[in-house]
């Protein structure tokens, strides 16, 4: 994936994904660790969060179309290595909190 072209959406437009996907199976070990990076990453890269989170449902029985979505999540962060979280010092720390009461 070091020379892959890189894409400018996690996901493409209307893409569809089905359990029941009549594509190859393929070997489950090697998705899952795949899923795992991404979850991994997730957490300082919000924006590969909801192409992970739909890519991993298929943890159980993943096939050739899931492999391929997955890899085009890999190449969106490839095209995207800047992008990330910034936490900045500030002076007065303040937590702040909302409820709703009925």
């Amino acid at each position: 994936m070091e020379n892959c072209k890189v894409v400018v959406a996690p996901l493409a437009c209307g893409s569809k994904f089905s359990k029941d996907d009549r594509s190859a199976d393929l070997d489950e070990t090697y998705y899952r660790r795949l899923i795992g990076s991404l979850l991994y990453l997730s957490a300082s890269r919000p924006n590969v969060m909801y192409a992970t989170s739909l890519v991993s449902r298929f943890m159980h029985k993943p096939s050739e179309t899931h492999l391929i979505t997955t890899k085009r999540v890999l190449r969106y962060i490839k095209g995207t290595l800047s992008y990330g979280l910034k936490f900045c010092k500030v002076e007065k720390q303040e937590l702040q909190s909302y409820y709703d009461s009925d």
